[in-house]
Formats: structure tokens, sequence, C-alpha cells
């Protein structure tokens, strides 16, 4: 294929037909976007083995509507990390290289295949905020914190090929990834001769599923599975169902990118999109911009769904443009994609799909998602009185459940001679952050306009409300600038804190002293306002109990009303200067100031200029020194970075299979228990086993820092799962947080320490639990911890695909009740001893028989099915887990 930067050679689609795979040209058109991208995929990595002439063409023969799907290999063309979840995936390469010299292999071959990228964006707090020094003091911080991590990451740059690394400061991972890393179409060296194929990736991260919206096939994946494909595997997946989601019309005045995401958010998942991927198509995609689409593509884990594409078209390469990629990129990317079928052009027939839902944008209104869970939308009109139905609601309705009397309670906010009342509702926390949203200058802007117009009209934030502003690139910093508009933002107290992900994730920092005593002295279910992606339980901060997700103005609207209490609509937001009475419609900028203004904001050299030296970093990170050596010396005393222990001892051939027999329950859940619940994240409390083990290590409390920035000590990691504040464990019921009963004695204990004891009596260990189990972000250390703690099979009644595929992947049985089955149905209170059946002749999806036997001596026997999928995962849990069959075959080259 001839282009502006020269011929490419490439592994033409069309011509499939002609060697009679699938049944036609036409029919291989008609496919899916995303499916087009894995059979190029198949056909390129075709090789007999991995890849064999079937997986090709049952990947051409894809049906809209099949009974089964068949196992395919996907071999992604890069890897994408951020450090929370990239430094433990680290710690494993460098463990791996020292299990391989002990095998008597040579520990270089652990090494990564394909283009890694590490993005450190997750380790920033927003300890400062609110001054002009708060963008310095929180990067001070964060180095203090953060020095050995980051000088474990700097060896590892030197000592892996393929292995870049962002340095802090410069952005969010997926932010930076659609400004600068990707690629669209990736060009590589085989055989003398240049190959185009199509950008894919997979990430640590959920969120990686953000470039989909640039036409880019990529979701995320856990720390375990992203190693496997960085050693140059195959990920094993079931051919998927395709939804298709019809857009059309146009945003109505007043509506942003983010409320239309949470419609769609709400949508696709009352619609049931799990494990399934999802394309955009219609007339409403014309008029719907590139970062717009972003911040569809984004939430794909919100709405349960693998990916969320929009493919490529003529928005496409004006983003590329704008972007700062080069003329040569922009052609290399149209040429390709029209040449393969990769193009979406009108009018063109939407590609054949499993089911066709439709969203009508001109139906789009301003809307919140929370108090708990993203999918639950609210709309801004009914914002005052969801709220207030959401405090006596059930726990169970994810309500706060309080009586008549603690619905009344009101604290006294003092601070500095400022004295505020705060009810329930007051937000305590405004936060424009996230790679959600900071990624697109239409609202990032138009927080800007509100600021500006609230500032001129004499409206101010309330004084008990955290405010923070966390760009997620430079770029956004410029356009801001460059418009005048930061100066308003800052009046209103939403100065820079940081290039990263903050509140978001719980990097929220402290509350001040003053507001955090009124929380606790009544009680109050206070409140944060963020233009995030997850608001789940304990994850933003321990004390707001309700969580809302919003666009950037809405965020700076709520901080200057100081309540979610509040019906924005039709009462007003403040007092003007003059007295008067100032509603939101008064200061909500229109589209047409937002257009203009992101006309005259944004320009490629912004990108061009902040990207031009992304690897370097500031002399703070180039003052870290750079250990040698192929192999990592590992420091004992160290409380960030040990080697794990997954594979001590580790034998040229597997074991036989484990038989789990006399097993207990040590964690009992209901549904939608997410990856946060499981995972430790966020701030380490003092009284719990990791701050036990912390300051027995000699690490005083102020300097714990975050699970997030411990994922490489496996002795932090193990001592927090299953201990979020937030966690109700119904073995021990009327507590909340890392709790559970130790049996047969009945003792409450932390989870920490009954797992402990089990082991010391040899005691295998399983989960109980209800639907979507591990919703939420992949983070492998919901599986590994689990794995650590002794935890041998896990039995639910659904599951989130990336926690199933970690689970799996640590070696670890997942079990699927029945349909007509449950904990609830089968009357399973936790207390039981289980014996599950001798796992010899394994095969993927069989029937598992399991045996409980009540306290009382009664038995009763169910069924569920194994979760174990694909022929390849039998494979992974005879070995004990991914990395120890991956680490086995190389071994034996």
């Amino acid at each position: 294929l001839a282009t502006a930067g020269g011929d490419v050679t490439i592994y033409r689609l069309s011509k499939l037909a002609d060697a009679g795979i699938g049944s036609t040209a036409t029919e291989i058109e008609a496919l899916p976007f995303t499916i087009k991208v894995l059979l190029e995929s198949a056909l390129r990595n075709l090789d007999g083995f991995r890849v064999t002439e079937d997986h090709v063409r049952a990947i051409a023969s894809w049906q809209a509507r099949a009974a089964d799907r068949p196992e395919i290999p996907f071999l992604p063309g890069r890897v994408l990390l951020q450090d929370f979840t990239g430094v433990p995936a680290i710690v494993d390469l460098a463990a791996l290289r020292d299990a391989m010299e002990e095998l008597g292999g040579d520990p270089r071959k652990i090494n990564p295949q394909v283009q890694c990228d590490l993005v450190i964006d997750h380790s920033v707090q927003v300890d400062a905020y609110g001054s002009a020094a708060a963008l310095r003091i929180n990067g001070e911080k964060e180095y203090e914190r953060n020095r050995e991590r980051y000088e474990f990451l700097r060896w590892g740059q030197q000592a892996f090929d393929n292995f870049r690394v962002v340095p802090p400061d410069t952005g969010i991972v997926h932010q930076v990834n659609l400004e600068f890393l990707a690629s669209c179409v990736l060009t590589r060296e085989v055989g003398g001769k240049t190959v185009a194929l199509p950008d894919s990736l997979v990430g640590t991260d959920s969120h990686t599923t953000m470039i989909n919206g640039l036409g880019v096939l990529g979701w995320g994946v856990g720390g375990i599975e992203a190693e496997a494909v960085m050693l140059g595997q195959p990920i094993s997946m079931l051919l998927p169902d395709v939804v298709g989601l019809e857009l059309i019309g146009r945003l109505p005045e007043g509506s942003t990118a983010t409320d239309l995401v949470l419609r769609v958010t709400e949508l696709l998942r009352g619609h049931g999109v799990v494990g399934k991927f999802v394309e955009f198509f219609g007339e409403g995609l014309d008029g719907l911009p590139l970062p717009d689409r972003a911040t569809i593509a984004n939430m794909a884990p919100e709405y349960g769904a693998t990916c969320g594409f929009f493919p490529v078209d003529d928005e496409t390469l004006r983003y590329l443009r704008l972007s700062g990629r080069s003329d040569e990129r922009v052609d290399l990317v149209e040429r390709y994609c029209k040449e393969q079928g990769l193009w979406r052009s009108q009018p063109r027939a939407a590609p054949q799909f499993t089911e066709t839902l439709r969203l009508d944008l001109a139906s789009i209104e301003p809307s919140l998602a929370g108090p708990k869970r993203p999918q639950d939308r609210v709309k801004l009109s009914d914002m005052k009185t969801a709220f207030r139905k959401s405090l006596t609601a059930p726990i169970a309705e994810r309500g706060f459940e309080l009586d008549d009397k603690a619905v009344k309670s009101t604290a006294t906010f003092k601070s500095n001679g400022v004295t505020a009342r705060m009810p329930h509702g007051s937000v305590v926390i405004a936060a424009i952050t996230s790679c959600t949203n900071t990624s697109n200058p239409s609202v990032m802007i138009a927080a800007g306009l509100l600021a500006q117009k609230a500032v001129e009209k004499g409206l101010r934030v309330q004084p008990y409300v955290k405010t923070s502003l966390a760009p997620g690139s430079r770029v956004v910093t410029a356009y801001l600038d460059r418009l005048g508009l930061t100066e308003f933002l800052e009046k209103l107290g939403f100065h820079t804190v940081g290039y990263g992900c903050t509140t978001c994730i719980g990097n929220s920092g402290p509350l001040p002293e003053g507001v955090s005593d009124a929380i606790k002295s009544a009680d109050l279910i206070a409140a944060s306002v963020l233009s995030g992606n997850r608001n789940f339980e304990g994850r933003i901060h321990p004390e707001t109990k309700a969580n809302y997700l919003a666009s950037p103005p809405l965020v700076v609207a709520y901080a200057l009303a100081g309540s979610v209490d509040r019906d924005l609509v039709n009462e007003p937001l403040g007092t003007a200067a003059d007295g008067s009475d100032v509603y939101l419609k008064d200061i909500w900028p229109t589209q047409a100031e937002i257009h203009d203004a992101i006309g005259r904001g944004v320009t490629a050299e912004m990108f061009r200029t902040r990207y031009s030296q992304v690897f370097e970093g500031s002399k703070s990170w180039n003052e870290i020194p750079v250990g040698g050596g192929d192999r990592y010396a590992w420091q004992e005393n160290s409380t960030y970075i040990r080697r794990p222990p997954f594979f001590e001892a580790i034998t040229p051939e597997p074991d036989e299979l484990p038989r789990i027999t006399g097993a207990r329950v040590l964690v009992m859940v209901g549904d939608s228990v997410t990856t946060d619940h499981i995972s430790p994240a966020g701030a380490i409390p003092v009284d719990s086993p990791a701050g036990h083990y912390l300051m027995a290590a000699g690490v005083q409390p102020v300097d714990f820092n975050s699970f997030g920035s411990r994922r490489g000590n496996d002795h932090v990691m193990t001592r927090g799962t299953f201990g979020n504040i937030r966690l109700r464990n119904l073995l021990a019921p009327g507590t909340e947080g890392g709790w559970t009963r130790h049996l047969p004695s009945g003792e409450p204990m932390s989870v920490y320490d009954a797992a402990m004891k089990y082991r010391a009596a040899g005691v295998p260990l399983i989960v109980l639990a209800g639907q979507e189990y591990g919703t939420g972000s992949s983070r492998d250390w919901a599986a590994k911890g689990t794995a650590l703690l002794g935890i041998k099979a896990v039995i639910a009644e659904s599951y989130e695909r990336i926690h199933r595929s970690n689970l799996l992947g640590m070696g670890i049985l997942p079990l699927q009740f029945k349909d007509s089955q449950g904990r609830e149905a089968l009357a399973l209170d936790g207390t039981e001893v289980y014996d599950i059946q001798p796992l010899d002749g394994l095969e993927a999806r069989q029937d598992i028989r399991l045996t409980a036997t009540r306290e009382d001596g009664e038995l009763v026997s169910f069924t569920t099915t194994c979760r174990i999928d694909t022929p390849v995962e039998v494979e992974y849990y005879r070995n004990g887990g991914i990395l120890h069959t991956v680490l086995r075959q190389l071994a034996k080259e």
C-alpha cells in the first residue's frame, strides 16, 4: 500500500473471501469493525501454533447471533500501564527473571515482546489545594513518598527492552495515550518490510477503553494478564457478541458530553452488555467531536462492556491533526483504514450486530450519577428529591437508612473565624479530575466560562468545600491559560493541584480539620461532587458517604451551592454582589460560547510543545539514581518493593490439580461487590493489619502513603485485602470493614488474622458472593491478595469479566451458581464446611459438584458452572496461574 510516508505491507482482509475464508467479500465487509481488528490480528500472526487457520476462519465467519462462540487468540499491538498497577507488573517481571535463573533458563528471556508504556499518574495526592503553591507542594510530597518506587521504575526502564516510562507531572495515562501514545495505525519492521497494522492494546487500568474513541481497539485487563501479553502470549477469549448503539440527533443546549455518557451508562448497564463489545454508529456520530467519543468510550467499564468502539472517520483525522500527529501518520491512517474496510463513511449500511439499540442525543439532559454507583443516573432537576430519598432508603437499595431523628442532624463548621451550618448533603469535596472529562476541551472550557461568570456576579465557594483541579495533561493548562480562564477558576479555589488521577481514585487527601470534626460530630452524610467515572463506596474519601459524578461545570456549580440537597434548576445558586439571586441558568455558558473558545484556545502547537520531550521528565525525576544489572537487587528492609512469593519453589512441571476439601468461608458478600471492596486502595488505616505491619517496620503513620503506592509489597497488600471500610461481610453481621468470624470458634477478628489462623491449621478457604462480583477497576491485587490469603475458590452468582480472568490468572477456581440457585436460595449462611469434587480431567465450563456440611451435620449438595471458560485457561489453572504457565514455557525453550 502506497502512503505519503512510503510503501507499507498490509494483511488485506478483502483477500480472505478469495481463499474461501468467510462466505463472501461482502459479508467480510459487513463484519463489525472490532471483529475486523481481531481478524487482522489473527491473519497477521498466523503461525499454526498460537494462531491457527481454524482461528482465522472462525473470526471471518462471525455471525451476529450464535449459540456458542469459539475461543480465539488475540495479540494486541502494545501494552499500557499506570503506576499503581504497573509497578507490581514490573515487580513480577523482576521476580520472573529470578525464577527463570532458578529453573536454569536465561533471565533475559523475561522481557516485553511488544511496546510497553507506563505513565506515572496515580501517585499524586491532594494534600494542598486552593493556592498557587498547591501544585509545587503536592509534587514535592509525591516524590518524598514514592522515591523507592521511582528508583525501581528507573531500574526497569534501563533493564527491560520495549519499556518506556512517562515521568510524573505529565498527565493521566489515558489522556496521554489519546493525545500522544496512540497511533491508530502501527508500523513494524518485519523481514525487511514495513508492516502496517491496526493500533490495539490492553492496559492495566479499566479505562484503557477511552482510546476506543480514537478508533483504537483496547480494553483493561488485570496486571497478570497484561504481563502475559508483554511476554508474547495471546489473550485467550471467546469471540464476542457485538452490540450496536445507534446515535441520532444532536446534543441540546445546556447538555454536555458528561451528561451523555451518564445516560449511555444507564442505558447499556440496564440492557446488559457485560462481556460484550459495543460499537457506536449512526448519523449522530457526524456531529460528535472526538473528545466526546473518548468520554463515552472511557466509561465502558461502568456500562459493563469490554469496549465501546468508535470507528475511524474524518473526525478522527481532524483530531490527529489537532493533537500534533504528523501529516505522514494521518495519511497512513486514512489510506490503511479505507483499504481494510475499517473506515466509517456515510452513507454505509451498518455492520451486522448481535443486538441494536438507539439513543437520540436530543433527549440528553443535565445529570449526575450517584450516590454510590456510576450507573445510577439522577437528572439535575431531580437531585434534591433523590438525595433526600436516599437518606432514609434501605442500605440494600443504595440508601443510608437514617431514622427520622438522624435525618435532622446538622453540624457547625468553624475555621479561622468563619462559621457555617452543615446539614446532610454538604459538599465537602468538589473536584475537577479524572481522565473521563479532563480530556475534553468542551467541558473543561465550560467549567472555566462558568467560573468566569460566577466571579463576575460576585459568587463564592462555600467555606467548607475542598476544591481541586487536576488536569489530565499540561495541554489543558495551556488552553485555559490562553483563554484567560485559569484566573477565574483559581478565584473560586480551583487551583491546579497536580497532573494525574487524584480524587477519582481516592487520592483526595485529608479534609480540613474543621470539616472533618463537623462531619464526625453529627455523623453527617457528607457529599463529594467530582468529574470522575467511579463513585463506589469508600473510594473517594472515608468521610464522604454520598458521592456524585458530574460534568466539570456542574462541579463548580455545586462548589458554589455547597450542597447536593439543592434544586439547582429552580432554586438560586447564590447571591450576587448586588444582593440579587443568581440561578445556574444565569451563568451557564452556551454551546456557541464554548465552541468559539475551543476554536480560539486549542492549537496543534500546544500538543507538539508539551509532548516534544515527554520521556525526559523534570529535574526531580532525573536526580533519582538508576540502578544497573539485568536482575533487581531486592532490599529486604524495603516497605515499598519486595520480591513477591508467587514463584517461590516453582518446579519445571506443575503438580496435580489441588483437591479442595474441608474448606471454610472467609468472606460472604451480596451483590455488586467491587474490586474496590476487595483490593486495598486509598489511605492505610493506622489500626489495621497493614498499619500494624508498617509501624512494626518503623514507618510512622504520617509516612504510610496509600495502598496504591505500596502495591509492590505483598506484605502490605495481603493485609489490606477485603479491608475496605464499606465492605459488609455477611459472615460478621453488624460490622463494616475487614472483619470476619473464625470458624468453628465464632471468634470475631480481621480477615487477615483469620486467614493466617486457617493457614496454620491447613484449612483452605472460599468466598461466597452474589451477582456482579468484582465489578469496577481491573485491580490485580483483588486477585493476588485473595490468593495470598489462602482462598482457593470463589462461588458467585455472576462475575465481572476482568476479575474472573484475574482470579483464574492467580490459580483461584471461579465457580458460578446455576441460574435458579444462589447463596440465599440454598440457605447457605457461611458456617458450612465445603467439599469440591475432584478436578481430575477438568474441562472448560464443565459442571462442578459441591457439598456443604451444615453445623448440624445436614448435607447440601449443589452443582456450579466452572468459569474457566477456555481450554487455554484450563492450562493456566493446571499450572497455578498465567505467569507460571509462561515461565515454564520459556524455561523449556
